[in-house]
């Protein structure tokens, strides 16, 4: 078994997470909220805990929320039609009813901040694509007390972040077309003065095709690999799998079609870019080799949005992180660990010159003596 020593003498440490997907909470009118993927509020409130207390109670302690922290796309629970969801008023009630069911989250966020010496930096992944409205952000920090207010940051224009000399974060979503959005232009104003957001096309695909299907097989997000899934889905589960198979062609080829339609690209233009929208962020030699040939100080990627938690190592002393997610997955590669549940998180710490990069899975102590199922 391999034990983490704890560095005594860190200058600063940084610590990430990513694609928690806080939503609209366990139940809405009494009813099983099925499109909640976030079971693991108490873990959070005493993560929150542990690194401004303790050891931590005076260290620089940095968490980095490295998007998908708030899961806007999964709250369809509120009174507007389809061309109004994503106006700034839909998009701020969706905000209060994921802060209402998240209460005591917010609370160790807020307790967290207030302690000295820490902050938090919070990167606007494709899930809370909508914070980027000045409204939203305004909301979220009216939930918190003056003191936290200034010690937690939300850019739009925060893409790629650099905590730490060498040290880069990015959630990950603009590696996919499906995903990538525009954050600076991201909103649009019409003549009537209302403001609406401009998802990507990726974000009408989880609002239209994944909640619905949702409904019915709850683990149509959380299962890896999707080939595997749809292997096991044709076998097991196969009028289900045809349908759901058949929505994603549909929906894909509709849009697209629509997109190619409006657009001037020529015919091979129109097949690299479908190559492209079909592609999953999975080369991950590939991205990281790039990457740090382009950033020839960089030592340390993290990224998120795949939800698959990843570290490697390179012989020239560079490192790649995959933060992964703190809701339920099922992964369908034997060559994996097949556990549902992993609460991952990157710890770095720097001493001087000396820096440690690692990923770390949150075990807390659990008070009662069972678990949601």
């Amino acid at each position: 078994m391999r034990f983490l020593k704890r560095n005594k003498k860190a200058d600063q440490t940084v610590i990430v997470i990513s694609d928690l997907h806080l939503s609209a909470g366990l139940s809405i009118d009494g009813k099983r909220n099925v499109l909640e993927d976030f079971h693991s509020d108490q873990e959070l409130v005493s993560f929150f805990e542990f690194y401004s207390s303790g050891h931590y109670l005076h260290s620089n302690v940095e968490i980095v929320i490295n998007g998908d922290f708030l899961d806007l796309l999964a709250v369809p629970y509120v009174d507007f039609f389809d061309d109004e969801y994503w106006s700034e008023k839909a998009s701020l009630e969706k905000l209060r009813i994921i802060l209402d069911a998240h209460t005591e989250v917010i609370e160790a966020l807020d307790n967290f901040l207030t302690k000295k010496n820490k902050k938090i930096t919070y990167i606007i992944g494709n899930h809370d694509g909508e914070m980027v409205f000045d409204s939203l952000k305004e909301l979220l920090l009216s939930k918190l007390s003056e003191e936290a207010q200034e010690k937690i940051e939300i850019k739009n224009e925060t893409l790629l972040y650099n905590p730490i000399e060498s040290v880069y974060i990015e959630h990950g979503h603009n590696y996919e077309v499906a995903h990538s959005f525009d954050q600076m232009n991201a909103i649009e104003t019409a003549s009537n003065g209302k403001k609406y957001f401009i998802p990507s096309w990726g974000a009408y695909y989880v609002t239209q095709i994944i909640n619905r299907y949702k409904q019915e097989r709850d683990h149509v997000n959380a299962v890896r690999p999707i080939k595997n899934f749809l292997i096991h889905g044709l076998i097991f589960d196969t009028f289900f799998t045809i349908r759901f198979m058949i929505a994603n062609i549909y929906y894909f080829l509709m849009v697209r079609i629509l997109f190619f339609k409006k657009s001037s690209l020529k015919f091979k233009e129109i097949l690299n870019y479908a190559g492209a929208d079909l592609s999953l962020f999975q080369d991950y030699e590939s991205l990281t080799r790039s990457f740090f040939v382009k950033h020839k100080d960089a030592k340390v990627l993290i990224v998120g949005h795949t939800h698959e938690p990843i570290y490697r190592e390179y012989a020239d002393g560079t490192s790649f992180i995959n933060t992964g997610t703190w809701t339920k997955m099922l992964n369908l590669d034997l060559n994996l660990t097949q556990t549902s549940e992993k609460l991952t998180f990157a710890l770095i710490e720097k001493e001087g010159d000396k820096l440690s990069s690692s990923l770390n899975i949150w075990h807390p102590k659990n008070e009662l003596p069972y678990y949601e199922f």
